[in-house]
């Protein structure tokens, strides 16, 4: 490879050398359709590979996969998407399950693979699960990596822009040491998870994990409801928002900046609730030498004037997930308090962390439907085929305990029901200062375009 610092050779599908840390394992940076097929060729007659993926959300408007790494047992390949935008020979290989897809903490890049290649996977392996299954302290990837190898990874490209070219020497480095020591990692785990019993945990951890969909639409005429504290508007301060919001995004996509670095969210919302529509207002609102003031200040303005003068309806806010009808109220409360304190013995007793016992979803789940048989238990949303065998006759147990004191549970008969519930209980807590109240019904609740966790 060049000397560190410099550009490194622009060569589609050539060997560019061993890194130092990589004994004689070679790199191919692949930049060209024909090195592309070549790769996939390759990689097609693996048995296990390791699979990474650097994008750039921290650095543009609209983020992107701008490299993926691949590892097998001879080559590290960093293939480069923005030379290479049809990936569609990859496409079996992610799919075939007899090829094991080892990642780390995959709910990421399974999401953003699917998102911009039309990936369906099958047969991945995520040792950042099987660290957690095997009760280590620490499961970051450079943890795991300094634990067995004594190398130490640089961790200053990690919100590096990968979108930027030319790739430099220490970029490649950093980015194919993703993924060259997953396959050696997922052998080494295979031994320890099968030695405690817990393999099939994780692979059926696994198998949900595949199953990932980016949620987030692109674009989205509600997305202004995703500003957190957007409920407590009124219907005018939700027009302003949503007219502000827009330019927020003209400007973030002109500059091709993520939008949270040209307007943060809080100062979007204050600007709702205060409504300045001259320069004047807003500097009287806001540090006249803000930055976003000179920047913005008139453009501003102008957008608060638009949202004031804006009329028909606002669209309805994003919709949360249907709760279904259930156990509720203070035994529901006393209930999830039972299983949480089982839980907490589990982990105490096993080394485990919580997680890789049960999530609070779950428990929720269970609190909710309060099973009273290992059938009805085992059809509880988000209950693995494992946890139902190890964990299910204690759980029942204590179902039984709890509820079994007191009258019969209370269910909820509808939605509407606990939507009236607690809208009275927004209206006793009373509206905030300043006009900052009264609209949590028109608003709705801010949702979140997180990933949910795999476990």
């Amino acid at each position: 490879m060049c000397g560190c610092g410099q550009p490194a050779p622009r060569i589609g599908g050539t060997a560019l050398g061993p890194g130092p840390m990589f004994g004689e394992t070679p790199l191919v940076l692949v930049e060209t359709p024909e090195a592309l097929a070549e790769c996939a060729a390759q990689l097609s007659r693996a048995r296990v590979i390791g699979v990474d993926t650097e994008s750039d959300s921290m650095h543009h408007f609209r983020e992107k996969v701008c490299l993926i790494q691949i590892s097998d047992l001879q080559t590290d390949f960093v293939i480069d998407p923005l030379f290479v935008p049809d990936l569609s020979p990859l496409a079996p290989i992610m799919a075939n399950p007899a090829i094991i897809k080892v990642f780390h903490g995959a709910d990421y890049d399974v999401v953003c693979l699917k998102r911009d290649f039309n990936f369906e996977f099958n047969g991945i392996f995520d040792t950042m699960i099987a660290a957690q299954f095997l009760g280590f302290p620490r499961f970051g990837l450079a943890d795991l990596i300094k634990n067995w190898w004594g190398w130490t990874i640089d961790k200053k490209w990690q919100r590096h822009d990968w979108a930027a070219r030319p790739l430099l020497d220490e970029h490649l480095d950093y980015a194919r040491g993703d993924s060259h020591w997953l396959p050696a990692l997922r052998d080494l785990f295979q031994l320890r998870l099968a030695r405690a019993g817990r393999l099939e945990h994780v692979a059926e951890e696994c198998i949900a994990l595949q199953a990932r969909e980016w949620l987030r639409p692109r674009s989205d005429p509600a997305d202004f409801y995703r500003v957190k504290g957007c409920r407590e508007l009124d219907p005018v301060g939700l027009q302003v928002l949503r007219a502000v919001y827009r330019l927020r995004e003209r400007e973030a996509e002109a500059q091709d900046r993520p939008a949270f670095k040209v307007l943060p969210d809080e100062i979007m919302l204050e600007i709702a609730f205060r409504r300045p529509d001259s320069l004047e207002a807003l500097t009287a609102c806001f540090r006249r030498n803000a930055p976003f003031v000179r920047r913005y200040g008139e453009a501003l303005a102008t957008a608060v004037s638009e949202g004031l003068a804006e009329e028909g309806p606002l669209p309805p806010p994003p919709q949360a997930a249907k709760r279904e009808p259930g156990l509720r109220g203070p035994r529901a409360e006393r209930l999830m308090g039972a299983l949480k304190d089982w839980r907490n013995a589990q982990v105490t007793d096993s080394g485990l962390p919580p997680i890789a016992v049960v999530s609070n979803g779950v428990l929720q789940e269970l609190v909710r439907v309060a099973p009273k048989t290992l059938d009805e238990l085992a059809a509880v949303p988000g209950v693995r085929r494992w946890q139902a065998a190890l964990y299910g006759p204690a759980w029942l147990d204590i179902i039984a305990r709890v509820l079994g004191a007191g009258p019969a549970p209370a269910v909820e008969a509808s939605d509407e029901a606990d939507a009236e519930g607690a809208g009275r209980r927004r209206r006793r807590r009373g509206g905030r200062a300043g006009g900052r109240g009264g609209a949590a019904d028109e608003a709705g609740e801010a949702t979140s375009d997180a990933v949910e966790p795999a476990l």
